[in-house]
Order: structure tokens, then C-alpha cells, then sequence
């Protein structure tokens, strides 16, 4: 993965932010390294918690991860921050992810 290792050259560098990070949460998913790309997005999120991606690519993360209930708290999030930013895609494709998540109550 050259990209990866380009990507985590710069991780602690000067140029080191949430755009970074979000890249290269990106590569790690790409390579199946979900615990890693966790990392770097919780750090992006920290530096930006308004990242709308960053939230969704999260959610998707812990949902492959088998964290149902960490990846619905993330989409949750993620909706309040795409939905005060007017990011209506991004809040109804959250939205439609929490779901799938959370199945309906039979009855």
C-alpha cells in the first residue's frame, strides 16, 4: 500500500489535520486495517467535529467492525452535524444507514 505509507509519513508532521486523517482512515479501510482507520478518524473528529465524512466513514467503519451500537451513536452524530450544516445527502445517506442498523420493531 505506497499510498498508505505516504499518507502515515506525514501523521504527526506538520501538515498533520483532519483532511489527512480522514485520507488516510480511507487507505486503512482499503486494506482491512478498520482499528487503525478508527484511530485516525476519532482524531480528525477531534480536530473537527463538524466533519460530516469523517462521521459517515466512521459509522461504516464500526458497522464492519461488528459495532452495531458504537457505529449507530456515530451516524447519530453524524446526522446532528450534516443537519446544522444544511448537508442534506450526507444527513439522509446517514440516515439510511442508522436504519438498516436499527431494524424495525416487528408488530
Amino acid at each position: 500500500m505506497p499510498q498508505l505509507d505516504a499518507l502515515l509519513k506525514m501523521v504527526d508532521g506538520p501538515r498533520d489535520n483532519a483532511l489527512l486523517r480522514f485520507a488516510v482512515a480511507g487507505e486503512c479501510v482499503k486494506a482491512a486495517r478498520l482499528a487503525e482507520a478508527e484511530r485516525h478518524l476519532r482524531q480528525a473528529l477531534a480536530w473537527q467535529a463538524d466533519y460530516t465524512a469523517a462521521w459517515k466513514l466512521l459509522g461504516k467503519v464500526l458497522t464492519a467492525a461488528g459495532e452495531s451500537a458504537a457505529a449507530a451513536d456515530a451516524y447519530r452524530q453524524g446526522i446532528a452535524v450534516a443537519a446544522a450544516h444544511g448537508d442534506i445527502q450526507a444527513q439522509k445517506e446517514m440516515a439510511v444507514f442508522l436504519r438498516r442498523l436499527i431494524p424495525a420493531p416487528k408488530g
